[in-house]
């Protein structure tokens, strides 16, 4: 049975939306990862009663809660006094908590102001996890069948004392089995598409399957459990991945060699065949050269706006860049609409994707539909698509 962890949000500026919450997504990726099956993510506001009401609740139905939040020296950081309350314990002075954060201060030349203070009052029974690079500590305190770690809110402050003192004791007090995430990234494919590939998919009941589709992907997630074997796992992706076909550009978690976005799949063709490339871009509007910038392969871009777009002017630059560049492999975009058709989001365009190498020059048309970022968006992730299935071998 797994293991069932939760995550804690507390504070007004998270719950009215005046930040994003990156500490859990964070948090959720780490808990995930070593084995802990996640349920909940949940965000309270600066209420002592709300706060302790949550505590309770959860520590009915989970092993392990992580809470972030609510550990500063103002009146509305209550935390601390949430987790007393919910426990029917008291507030402890803690000596060497305010050793350390006095020797957080005088490090700083600064004084300490008297409020901070509060920051060494946890709650009676507690652990302390002493925080490396701010003023406030950290503690853990097990209530009902859940044990609770609290940490500041700050980002680099929580990520460094789960890292550095939470992460490492989680093994020894649970046991903990990871199951296996397999992410099939495609290109060129949307959900409906997928899904319809995929509809005679019988995975096992123990599978779970999921989707994320991102502005230039979607990607296919199985979850496999502990207990399945490596040939077992190989077998369930081949199912998948013949499903889907070429639009899998890469697989994550399963063979390294095959896995990164799709620009790092790009990079490792073209360095291990040592080609060299030329790009002639319009509708991604330079979006291309400056995603390759850096790339020892990437000799030569030019942008042709498009309303300066002429067959002749097209064919122009082309032979220019075969003439300086005549082994590279040349990537090129023509498109015969004008920057207000682009623009419209309620237009589609026609944009022609060619490749041309000594022994090939082949083309093909895309449909891009959208607002004016999407259309470069796509245009920009069709072409390298297209560079990748030739580098692959794939038909094009």
């Amino acid at each position: 049975m797994k293991i069932l962890a939760e995550i804690y949000s507390q504070g007004e500026e998270v719950v009215t939306g005046q930040i994003l919450d990156s500490n859990a997504t964070w948090l959720a990726q780490q808990l995930q990862t070593i084995g802990f099956k996640l349920k909940r993510h949940t965000t309270v506001g600066d209420h002592l009663q709300d706060l302790a009401d949550t505590f309770v609740e959860i520590s009915k139905r989970a092993d392990f809660c992580v809470c972030t939040g609510g550990l500063g020296p103002t009146s509305d950081d209550l935390t601390a006094a949430a987790l007393a309350l919910a426990s029917g314990l008291e507030l402890a002075f803690d000596a060497d908590a305010l050793a350390n954060i006095e020797s957080y201060f005088a490090r700083r030349h600064r004084p300490m102001p008297e409020t901070n203070r509060k920051q060494a009052f946890l709650p009676q029974g507690s652990v302390r996890i002493d925080n490396p690079v701010g003023t406030a500590p950290g503690f853990s305190l097990q209530l009902g069948r859940c044990l609770f770690v609290c940490l500041p809110g700050v980002p680099t402050e929580m990520k460094a004392m789960f890292t550095q003192s939470v992460l490492p004791q989680l093994p020894l007090k649970f046991e903990l089995k990871p199951d296996r995430l397999i992410s099939l990234r495609t290109v060129g494919i949307g959900e409906s598409a997928i899904q319809q590939a995929l509809k005679n998919l019988q995975l096992p009941d123990d599978v779970e399957l999921g989707f994320r589709a991102a502005l230039a992907e979607v990607q296919v997630k199985l979850l496999f459990p502990d207990y399945y074997t490596d040939s077992q796992i190989h077998s369930w992706v081949d199912t998948v991945k013949g499903l889907l076909g070429d639009e899998v550009y890469a697989i994550e978690g399963l063979d390294a060699a095959v896995s990164g976005d799709l620009l790092a799949v790009i990079d490792n063709l073209m360095c291990l065949h040592q080609h060299e490339l030329v790009l002639m871009e319009s509708v991604s509007f330079g979006l291309l050269a400056h995603t390759c910038l850096l790339k020892s392969w990437l000799k030569h871009a030019i942008l042709i706006h498009p309303q300066e777009y002429s067959e002749s002017e097209y064919r122009r630059h082309l032979e220019i860049l075969q003439t300086q560049y005549p082994e590279a492999i040349g990537l090129t975009q023509s498109c015969q609409h004008t920057l207000a058709e682009i623009a419209d989001p309620n237009q589609t365009i026609t944009l022609r994707i060619c490749l041309h190498t000594p022994a090939l020059d082949y083309h093909k048309d895309f449909v891009l539909a959208g607002s004016l970022n999407y259309k470069q968006q796509q245009a920009a992730t069709y072409t390298l698509d297209f560079l990748r299935r030739y580098l692959s071998n794939l038909c094009l």
